[in-house]
């Protein structure tokens, strides 16, 4: 199986500063990848450049075997984009919308009809397709855009923060969505502020900071690299934290310790791991 999305040393710069920093990394077709980073890290730069929105100053992106700056069209017809800001119509009905969408991807009928239905039954729209959109709850609204991104059978989806502002039910609803949609073959890219929305769905993990490509793994291997053991030491009103190799040898550590006040063993987690390697919280 062969990459759905490859960048190879890809730099974007404005006003002669590096935002996106000689990146290289592969997305294998079927994945479910996550991008995180803290706000400028150049996520979104990257996430532009890889949906052609923004042209690369230098490197190669490359998604369903296409080249983003020369075959521009070919690539926008292979993948779905949902974005963190509503992008649906408010003053047309759902069906309406998709039948929008459906005509500017020149889906003929009575192909576009059954897509439309189809979609808007996975995403359970299907008893709101006559409501307009601006009387939907935000969770419906982003199945809606969900739909819209898969109605021309794209074969990458891109999210980014899908489940931004949603119900913890609604998020958990989206989850499985999406998690069924890769079990489908689908290739699936998000960005997220979510740890557990990352360590639930994504089998890999990339980290970026000050546009550079500083981790690259799955959860399993960025625990094994940084230490599955933790111990948390509270100083005044700040949390100092130790990794270790194991659990067992954090537990031991703890032991040894004549004064514990103040200190815990536990697994480390994603959040562990990105606060380490970027000195920040994901916000």
């Amino acid at each position: 199986m062969g990459a759905a999305v490859t960048l190879t040393g890809v730099t974007k710069t404005y006003a002669d500063r590096p935002v996106v920093d000689d990146l290289s990394f592969e997305i294998p077709a079927g994945g479910m990848f996550g991008l995180l980073g803290p706000n400028g890290a150049g996520k979104s730069t990257t996430i532009r450049m890889i949906t052609t929105l923004t042209r690369p100053t230098a490197g190669a992106i490359s998604v369903a075997g296409y080249d983003v700056v020369r075959d521009r069209g070919q690539v926008r017809r292979e993948i779905g984009v949902v974005l963190q800001q509503t992008s649906v119509d408010g003053d047309l009905t759902v069906w309406e919308n998709l039948e929008f969408h459906g005509r500017l991807h020149h889906i003929p009928n009575p192909d576009r009809q059954y897509r439309i239905n189809h979609w808007l039954e996975y995403v359970e729209l299907g008893d709101r397709r006559d409501s307009l959109v601006k009387t939907l709850s935000g969770g419906m609204k982003r199945r809606l855009q969900i739909a819209r991104a898969l109605l021309h059978q794209p074969q990458v989806l891109f999210l980014d923060e899908p489940t931004v502002g949603l119900d913890p039910q609604t998020r958990r609803r989206l989850w499985e969505m999406l998690r069924d949609l890769n079990r489908q073959g689908m290739t699936l890219l998000l960005t997220t502020h979510y740890m557990d929305e990352v360590e639930y769905l994504c089998d890999r993990i990339g980290i970026i900071d000050g546009g550079k490509l500083i981790e690259l793994g799955t959860l399993a291997d960025l625990r094994r690299r940084h230490g599955e053991g933790l111990v948390i030491r509270q100083e005044g009103d700040r949390w100092e934290y130790k990794f270790f190799p194991t659990l067992a040898e954090a537990t031991a550590y703890l032991d040894g310790q004549g004064d514990r006040t103040g200190m815990m063993v536990r697994p480390s987690n994603l959040e562990d791991i990105f606060v380490e390697l970027t000195g920040r919280q994901l916000d």
